[in-house]
């Protein structure tokens, strides 16, 4: 149950919006918990890797629908119900589906409403993106039709000054095309850029025009050439884990190295941080049967370790949240004590959600704690 009274989304929204209006329908009764409205996108760590395809009913895929919304980051125990009274409050809304998993029937965070009327669904856009609720920031928007055409148009990029703003990222890569969403990606703690970002393209083509045009290019303003390329899709390589880039290391596990390696061919590196005295060794071989990022079932599993004794499964799920959907989160616990062991599994629908929890998680410092963050692997069994 989320709405404790629906003077509560006056108040919130007329705060942020004065032009913003409820539907008289809105269900007061099923909802409890107070939200919040926040056009803070950057508090959520709002991240280019959505779901974008239509997968809501009664949609033509040929033919992009101007009523079929596309809803992510929703809370984890947010019910199909309580979407369709939310949105509901704005029009008259023909479908409304959540996504779950076909095995566990957990809520994968997103899901799918469709409106009667296309002046609903604009309406739904303005007056909902954005909208905070629970330890979630909503990301509502036109859901797209799935093709091969806009597959795979995502781009990954390194190199990048520290000082370049995602205005100047999006102003360096709208030649190529139309963006649909970009990001800098910041350290959590100073809010520093990392130097790397992502850019999302409206089609395949125009994203790789962007890599033939700027890839090895030096922005004005620096000194290196960036690194342009498509993100790592999870598709082909399910079970081996992504490149984990050395620059995101804490900087006591960053000596030796002169930066992000940038080419999945030159092999990956995995480190343990059950021991401590190892340096990560960016030379395994991406193959090795010991680096698997995905357990079995769907999803991608996250390793977090050094969490102090007292930590619940809650503040997992604040601090994972923000960078996409999560299905599950589990503090092992001594048995007696029922204290934290120091580590805990997150396990997260989307890989690139889950590469980005990575970077920007690991050497996050938790309390008086600096974790360490990295996919799970066959060594380490979640029970």
């Amino acid at each position: 149950m989320w709405l404790s009274k629906c003077s509560v989304i006056f108040g919130l929204f007329g705060s942020l919006h004065s032009d913003r209006k409820i539907h008289p329908g809105f269900d007061q009764s099923s909802w409890k918990q107070q939200i919040t409205a926040s056009t803070d996108l950057q508090s959520a760590m709002t991240d280019p890797q959505l779901v974008t395809q239509n997968g809501g009913p009664n949609h033509d895929a040929d033919m992009e629908s101007k009523t079929n919304l596309i809803v992510n980051y929703l809370p984890q125990t947010m019910t199909q119900e309580e979407i369709r009274s939310l949105f509901s409050s704005i029009g008259e809304v023909e479908s409304c589906k959540l996504i779950r998993d076909k095995t566990t029937g957990q809520s994968l965070g997103y899901g799918f409403v469709n409106y009667k009327l296309q002046d609903d669904a604009d309406r739904a856009i303005a007056q909902l993106n954005g909208l905070r609720l629970q330890n979630k920031t909503i990301k509502v928007s036109l859901a797209r039709p799935s093709s091969e055409s806009i597959k795979g148009a995502n781009l990954y990029i390194s190199g990048l000054s520290k000082t370049m703003t995602q205005l100047d990222l999006e102003t360096m890569f709208s030649p190529a095309g139309n963006i649909i969403t970009s990001r800098i990606l910041c350290d959590p703690t100073t809010g520093l850029s990392k130097g790397v970002g992502f850019i999302r393209f409206d089609q395949r083509y125009e994203a790789e025009k962007a890599i033939n045009t700027l890839n090895g290019t030096i922005p004005e303003g620096s000194t290196e050439p960036i690194t342009v390329k498509f993100a790592n899709q999870p598709s082909n390589s399910k079970n081996v884990l992504p490149v984990t880039m050395a620059s995101y290391l804490s900087p006591a596990r960053q000596r030796g190295f002169l930066g992000p390696i940038h080419h999945a061919s030159t092999g990956r590196f995995r480190f343990s941080p059950l021991d401590a005295g190892l340096v990560p060794n960016p030379l395994i071989s991406a193959t090795s049967p010991t680096i698997s990022a995905a357990g079995p079932g769907p999803g991608w599993c996250i390793f977090v370790y050094n969490l102090a004794p007292e930590t619940e499964e809650n503040v997992l799920w604040q601090l994972f949240g923000p960078f996409g959907a999560v299905q599950s989160v589990k503090v092992i616990r001594d048995f007696q004590t029922q204290k934290c062991k120091g580590f805990g599994f997150i396990t997260m629908s989307n890989y690139e959600e889950s590469l980005m929890a990575i970077q920007s998680l690991n050497g996050y410092t938790l309390g008086n704690r600096v974790l360490q963050v990295s996919f799970k692997t066959s060594n380490r069994k979640s029970p």
